[in-house]
C-alpha cells in the first residue's frame, strides 16, 4: 500500500475513529485501527466488538492495500507531523513508513486479517432526522442513562417509534429524562441504544449536519453522520414501562426562571461531598422556594421569591440528579409539578410537551 493524504483530513478521521478502539483488547489488532485504501479513498475504522466508527476521506492511492496500525501511536505521530501531506508506505513485511517533509517514521503495523470483521445486519427499518435535532434529543437524555451494569439495559436510552413521533427515554433508577419530535414515520418499533454510542454520535453531529440516517437490524443500528458511520450493537432486554411512572396527580405546581433556581441549587451544593450525599431540602410555601442544606462540614440556606400554586411541600433532592435535570431543559423557565414529598418531581418546559424529566427524592429526617 502507498498512499499520499491531507494531514489535517487524516488527523481528523483517526482522532474520531480512535474513540472506538479498545484500549486494552483480547485481540491485539483491537488496539489498532484498520487502514483500507482502494480507487480514490481511504477508509478507516476503529471498533471494539461493541461499537464501531468508519469513515473515508480523499486520497491519491498509488497502490492499494490494507495494513492496522496502533490507533495511539499513528495518532500522535500524524497530529505532529510538519507538512500538509502525508506519505504512508507499507512492504510486506507489516512495516509502515510515514513521511511528511523532512519528518520520516517507521512503524510495526498488522495484517488486516487480524482485525475482525465490522458488523453487517440486514436493515428492518431506517429514519431520518435533522442533525441538530437528534443532537438535541440525545443531549437532553443520555445524561440520565445508568452507569450500573448490573441491569444493563438502563445503561442505554429506549428510541421509540410510532406514528409521525419519535421519542427517547432514559432512566437510571433515580431520574428519567423524556425528549420527544414529530418526524415522517408510519411504523412502530422501540429498541434500546447504549448510552456510550449516542454519545459518540453526539460528538459527530456538527452544528451545520443536515440530516442524520439511522438504519435498524435485528441486534443493531447504524448511524450515519457526514462521512462517518457508527454501528452498535442493541441492547437486550425489558425495558421499563415509563408511562406508568410519571405521576398524574399534581398538587404544587411552580414556574421559576431556570438559571435563578440552577444558581441556587448549586450555591446548597457547596457543602456536600462525593462521597457521602447530603439531601437538598426544598420547601415550597407561600410565594417562596426556600433551599437548606445540612452536611458535616456546614449549613447553607437560600430563597427564591416565586408563587406557589397549590398544597405547601417539603422535599429534598441530590444535587447533582436535580442540577443535571434543570441544566439539560432548553427553556427560559420551567414549571415543577409536585405530588408530596415521596413523589417524583417532574420538570417540563412552560410551554410545549416535548420534553419531561423526572427526579426521583431523597428521604428527609426531622433533624
Amino acid at each position: 500500500m502507498k498512499i499520499n493524504v491531507l494531514r489535517t483530513d487524516l488527523a481528523e478521521a483517526v482522532m474520531n475513529v480512535s474513540r472506538a478502539v479498545s484500549s486494552k483488547a483480547s485481540i491485539p489488532a483491537l488496539e489498532g485501527i484498520l487502514i483500507k485504501a482502494y480507487g480514490e479513498k481511504i477508509t478507516i475504522s476503529g471498533y471494539d466488538l461493541e461499537i464501531g466508527i468508519t469513515t473515508t476521506i480523499d486520497a491519491t492511492i498509488q497502490s492499494q492495500g490494507e495494513i492496522v496500525v496502533s490507533a495511539k501511536l499513528f495518532s500522535e505521530i500524524v497530529r505532529k507531523l510538519p507538512e500538509e501531506v502525508v506519505c504512508i508506505e507499507t512492504d510486506d513485511r507489516m512495516i509502515t513508513y510515514i513521511t511528511s517533509g523532512q519528518a520520516e517514521y517507521q512503524i510495526v503495523g498488522m495484517s488486516s486479517v487480524e482485525y475482525p470483521d465490522l458488523p453487517t445486519f440486514e436493515e428492518n427499518e431506517s429514519i431520518s432526522i435533522k442533525g441538530e435535532i437528534l443532537k438535541e434529543m440525545i443531549k437532553q437524555t443520555v445524561y440520565a442513562v445508568s452507569d450500573n451494569n448490573s441491569k444493563p439495559i438502563y445503561t442505554g436510552s429506549l428510541f421509540e417509534m410510532s406514528e409521525n413521533c419519535f421519542k427517547i427515554i432514559a432512566v437510571d433508577g433515580y431520574r428519567m429524562a423524556i425528549r420527544q419530535e414529530e418526524i415522517e414515520n408510519k411504523t412502530e418499533s422501540s429498541f434500546v441504544v447504549p448510552g456510550k454510542t449516542q454519545n459518540e454520535v453526539l460528538k459527530l453531529i456538527s452544528d451545520d449536519e443536515e440530516n442524520v440516517n439511522i438504519s435498524v437490524g435485528q441486534r443493531h443500528i447504524n448511524f450515519k453522520v457526514g462521512n462517518y458511520s457508527v454501528i452498535s450493537r442493541l441492547i437486550e432486554g425489558t425495558f421499563l414501562d415509563y408511562k406508568s411512572t410519571i405521576p398524574k396527580d399534581r398538587k404544587t405546581e411552580v414556574v421559576v426562571n431556570t438559571r435563578s433556581i440552577i444558581n441556587a441549587v448549586d450555591r446548597m451544593s457547596l457543602l456536600n461531598a462525593d462521597k457521602i450525599q447530603t439531601p437538598v431540602r426544598c420547601n415550597f410555601s407561600g410565594d417562596e422556594i426556600r433551599f437548606s442544606c445540612i452536611s458535616a462540614i456546614g449549613k447553607a440556606n437560600d430563597v427564591v421569591k416565586v408563587p406557589i400554586i397549590g398544597e405547601d411541600v417539603e422535599i429534598g433532592f441530590n444535587n447533582r440528579y436535580l442540577l443535571e435535570a434543570l441544566r439539560n431543559i432548553d427553556s427560559d423557565e420551567v414549571k415543577i409539578s409536585l405530588n408530596g414529598s415521596l413523589a417524583p418531581m417532574i420538570i417540563t418546559p412552560v410551554k410545549g410537551d416535548n420534553f419531561i424529566s423526572l427526579v426521583v427524592p431523597m428521604r428527609l429526617s426531622n433533624a
